[in-house]
């Protein structure tokens, strides 16, 4: 699974942690997190995330 990473603060998703404390299980893809999801270190949007090529 792809990783994404935040363009304002530089977070990276990683979808096999998932963000546990926003409530986004372990395993989930980007993509099938909720839009209204918001990044857990800035709270930019999820439009705000790009993919990661790291």
């Amino acid at each position: 699974m792809k990783k994404y990473i935040c363009e304002l603060c530089g977070y990276i998703y990683d979808p096999e942690v998932g963000d546990p404390d926003s409530g986004i299980a372990p395993g989930t893809p980007f993509e099938s997190i909720p839009d209204d999801w918001a990044c857990p270190l800035c709270g930019a949007e999820k439009s705000d995330f790009v993919p990661y090529n790291g």
